[in-house]
C-alpha cells in the first residue's frame, strides 16, 4: 500500500493536523484498517478507493484514530482530496461516499480546497456537573453538536482562556461521545482570525486534536450568529496550529484550508 502523510488545514508542512492517506483498490477488513491507522498513530488515517462510474460519489472514504472508526473528520478528508488532486487520481470537485454522506471536495483557484460538509445541530445543555473542573475553566455556554460530532462545544471566557487550558482528559472523557471543543471569541480580529479554539478527544484515542475541521461544523454556526457573519476564520490554537475558513449556508458549512504533503512512502506489510 502507497502511504503518505499530509499536513492539513496549512500551508506549511510540520504544523497544521497531520493525516495519513491510503488510496486502495478496495477495503480490507476492519481490523486491518485499525492496525494500520495505529501503526500510523496519527489523530486520524484516511482509507479511500474508487467507486464505479455514474454513481452519486466518486470515492469510498473511511477515517479510523489509533483506536476507533469515526462518523466524521474534515482534516482527513481536506488531506485525501490534496493527495487525490497533486497525483492526478482525480480531477476536479470529487464526492466522497462517507458514514456522514455524501462529502464534497473542490479545489480553488488559491491552491485551498473547500469541503462540503453538513452543519452540526446545536442544541443549549446544562453543564454538566465537573465539567467546569475537569475543563479547568468555567463555562459561559455549553451546546450539545449532535451524533455526527458528538462533542460539547464549551464557550469560555476569552481568548486567553483557551490558550491556557490543561485538561485533566480522564476526568473530561466522561462527558461527551468524543471530546470537548473549547471556544472563545478572537481578542484581536486584525490577526486574521475571529475565533479561537481548542478540541480535546480522549474517547478516541486523541488527548488533544491539532487542527478539527469536523469541529468548525459547530464552531461555524456558533460564532457566524453571535458576530453577524456568514464567512468567519477560526484558529486552532494547538502546538502545531491551523486556521479554517468557514462559510455557513444554512444546512451545509464550507471548509477551505491548504495541505501539504510532507511523507511518501509504502507500506510494506
Amino acid at each position: 500500500m502507497r502511504i503518505r502523510i499530509v499536513d492539513a488545514f496549512t500551508d506549511r508542512p510540520f504544523a497544521g493536523n497531520p493525516a495519513g492517506v491510503l488510496l486502495l483498490d478496495a477495503f480490507p477488513d476492519d481490523d486491518r484498517l485499525q492496525r494500520v491507522a495505529l501503526e500510523v498513530n496519527h489523530s486520524e488515517t484516511a482509507f479511500a478507493h474508487r467507486l464505479p462510474a455514474g454513481g452519486e460519489a466518486d470515492w469510498a472514504l473511511r477515517w479510523f484514530t489509533p483506536a476507533t472508526e469515526v462518523a466524521m473528520c474534515g482534516h482527513a478528508t481536506l488531506a485525501t482530496a490534496h493527495v487525490l488532486h497533486t497525483t492526478g487520481a482525480h480531477e476536479g470537485p470529487v464526492r466522497f461516499a462517507t458514514r456522514s454522506g455524501v462529502l464534497t471536495a473542490t479545489p480553488r483557484e488559491d491552491g485551498a480546497i473547500t469541503l462540503d460538509f453538513p452543519t452540526a445541530p446545536l442544541t443549549p445543555v446544562q453543564t454538566p456537573a465537573g465539567v467546569a473542573e475537569a475543563l479547568g475553566a468555567e463555562p459561559r455556554t455549553v451546546l450539545d453538536t449532535g451524533p455526527n460530532i458528538g462533542d460539547l462545544l464549551v464557550e469560555v471566557a476569552d481568548e486567553k482562556t483557551v490558550r491556557g487550558l490543561a485538561p485533566d482528559l480522564t476526568a473530561l472523557a466522561a462527558h461527551s461521545e468524543r471530546g470537548v471543543i473549547a471556544t472563545a471569541r478572537a481578542e484581536d480580529p486584525a490577526r486574521g482570525y475571529d475565533y479561537v479554539s481548542r478540541c480535546f478527544f480522549p474517547n478516541v484515542g486523541i488527548d488533544e486534536d491539532p487542527v478539527t475541521g469536523s469541529a468548525h461544523t459547530a464552531l461555524a454556526p456558533f460564532w457566524s450568529e453571535r458576530i453577524g457573519r456568514p464567512d468567519l476564520t477560526g484558529l486552532q490554537a494547538s502546538s502545531r496550529s491551523g486556521r479554517v475558513r468557514t462559510e455557513l449556508r444554512g444546512g451545509r458549512t464550507l471548509l477551505s484550508g491548504h495541505a501539504v504533503t510532507v511523507i511518501d512512502g509504502e507500506l510494506l506489510v
